[in-house]
């Protein structure tokens, strides 16, 4: 039996439709892809007998032409028409830094009106945790350099406004991004609105220094994401070498919480996490420590 083909209300089939179509009737935004690389790395050890210290790290690159030619952005660039978004992801990393095979997790869509001064563009950005000590970071492309920057995050204002049937809270974020060559910052305001089951979140950038574009509201959002699936996720082990110790598994934990952990309490919850080696550290000025490795299968051990 013939199937009967459905028709819209100019009596056009699907294909009649799609072969008559003008996709010149809507203008087209571009679309962009950010990639927020984070790493925590050892600082420079004071006393040998002390375990390093350890801090989070945004990888940046400063813009080789306009606009904001000279100021530090995320890596990123645009999707061509014959690639998926996950696709112009990983090639433009590449291409711009040099990082290659990497697991990468789409983070937010940024589509505000005016946030590039080139044309109306939508940008989709992604966050991965990486162990730098395993990348050889290089400037390519229209990056004219790549760095880690130390990215510091604090809370310098807060209020709330109740509603008649909600609150208004607001939030002043301050970013600090520094390294050896440049120190850059910026203040995102956050305010997150509730009206009975309605929320809505906005983000504004109210100053920046040396920052392009809307990217410190990408940092901003970024951290807040990272904070809260390390509570519940295994993402932090990414950030760790093959072999580690439960001390510096507590330390990147802490670093990225911007917290203090009480150890025993950590143990427990990362014991499923993580399988103990027979292998110990063999550091100078340290007691020999346990090493321990990645469970992979952890979710399954409940």
């Amino acid at each position: 039996m013939e199937k009967e083909l459905i028709r819209n209300k100019q009596g056009l089939t699907e294909d009649e439709f799609l072969q008559e179509y003008d996709a010149s009737i809507y203008e087209r935004p571009s679309v962009t892809v950010d990639m927020l690389i984070f790493t925590v790395m050892n600082e420079k050890k004071e006393n040998y007998r002390k375990l390093s210290e350890k801090s989070l790290k945004l990888l940046l690159i400063k813009r080789g032409d306009h606009p904001y030619m000279g100021q530090w952005a995320l890596p990123g660039g645009f999707v061509s028409v014959k690639e998926s978004i996950d696709e112009a992801a990983l090639r433009e990393l590449k291409t711009e830094t040099n990082i290659d095979s990497i697991y990468m997790e789409q983070l937010y869509t940024w589509g505000e009106v005016n946030r590039d001064p080139r044309t109306r563009i939508i940008s989709c950005s992604y966050m991965a945790l990486v162990d730098s000590a395993a990348l050889d970071i290089k400037a390519g492309d229209d990056a004219a350099e790549a760095f880690w920057f130390d990215l510091k995050y604090k809370v310098v204002q807060e209020k709330k406004s109740i509603l008649e049937n909600g609150f208004i809270s607001e939030k002043l974020v301050l970013l600090n991004l520094s390294n050896e060559i440049e120190t850059l910052n910026a203040t995102v305001k956050v305010e997150e609105t509730v009206e009975g089951r309605t929320r809505r979140i906005e983000r504004d950038v109210v100053d920046s220094k040396g920052i392009a574009f809307d990217h410190p509201k990408m940092i901003e959002y970024a951290i807040e994401r990272l904070k809260n699936k390390i509570e519940y996720t295994d993402i932090a082990f990414n950030l760790m070498p093959e072999l580690f110790t439960l001390s510096e598994l507590q330390q990147v934990y802490e670093v990225i919480l911007d917290r203090e952990l009480l150890a025993a309490a950590f143990r427990r919850k990362v014991a499923d996490m993580v399988i103990e080696t027979n292998q110990f550290t063999k550091d100078a000025g340290h007691r020999p420590s346990k090493l321990y490795r990645f469970n992979p299968g952890w979710r399954n051990a409940f």
